[in-house]
């Protein structure tokens, strides 16, 4: 009978994952502007730098043999699941405010549950806008990158949109405030950005700043995707991939125990 009671709890749970990620889905492809909003700011760094700079020269810090372009559209990719994966907290905020998170915190479903599916449904709408940033540097001048290269950038991706999903759930559990969550998530987001790597090479930081890129977990999400995309890196990917794992379960482990405390008014 406790078997039985176990199973319908599983289930439930389950259930309950599958419908909130279902959720943030149909949310993601009704709301046609979200999508575009979303990727616009993304798609102009990377037209505007790569046209600027252009694909065929390279910098200091570079690689010979890769243009700017290549080295651009992975940490483009970046920045695109680290706002994608930090906003997604502002739903939480927005549930919160309609009446929706109180009713599904009061089902008989684990609050573990609940962060799960939003974290599902976050993963999955940043992978997608990722890449179509990634198919967009292609057309732009990126070489094509092999199908193993691509099935490792997707697990790097996987990583950093969860790393950041837990960040901003963090940040939401304790917030009441959309405008607020917004320009505290601001003040985060952009440092972390412009400390990745993501645009210049972290050779040419000043030494002071090298010490904060290397504290960024995006600085080696990105550098796991330059490896994965154009084969080429600052670090190995083995160290890549332990950094971001560790910073994935440490922010995710946080973004749920804050929520599962959370009250709900």
């Amino acid at each position: 009978m406790s078997n039985n009671g176990l199973g319908g709890r599983m289930a439930r749970d389950l259930y309950a994952v599958y419908s909130i990620w279902l959720r943030e889905m149909l949310r993601f492809f009704r709301l046609k502007s979200r999508l575009v909003g979303s990727i616009g700011a993304p798609f102009f760094f990377l037209a505007f730098l790569g046209i600027g700079f252009g694909s065929g020269t390279s910098m200091p810090g570079i690689p010979q043999g890769i243009g700017y372009v290549s080295f651009l559209t992975p940490g483009i990719i970046g920045m695109t699941l680290l706002f994608s994966s930090t906003f997604a907290g502002i739903s939480v905020l927005w549930d919160r405010q309609f009446g929706f998170l109180k009713e599904i915190m009061v089902a008989p479903v684990s609050r573990v549950a609940i962060v799960l599916g939003r974290t599902a449904g976050g993963v999955t709408t940043a992978i997608i806008q990722a890449m179509i940033i990634l198919l967009s540097g292609i057309l732009l001048g990126m070489s094509v990158p092999s199908p193993q290269g691509l099935l490792l950038s997707i697990a790097f991706m996987l990583l950093i949109a969860s790393t950041f999903i837990g960040l901003g759930l963090a940040f939401a559990s304790k917030m009441e405030d959309m405008s607020g969550f917004s320009l505290i998530m601001n003040f985060l987001i952009f440092p972390l950005f412009f400390l990745s790597g993501a645009i210049f090479p972290l050779e040419r930081f000043p030494a002071a700043i090298k010490v904060l890129a290397y504290l960024n977990p995006l600085t080696y999400g990105v550098d796991g995707l330059r490896h994965s995309l154009i084969g080429s890196g600052v670090f190995s990917p083995l160290l890549d991939l332990v950094v971001l794992a560790f910073s994935c379960a440490a922010m995710l482990g946080l973004g749920a125990y804050l929520f599962e405390t959370s009250e709900v008014k």
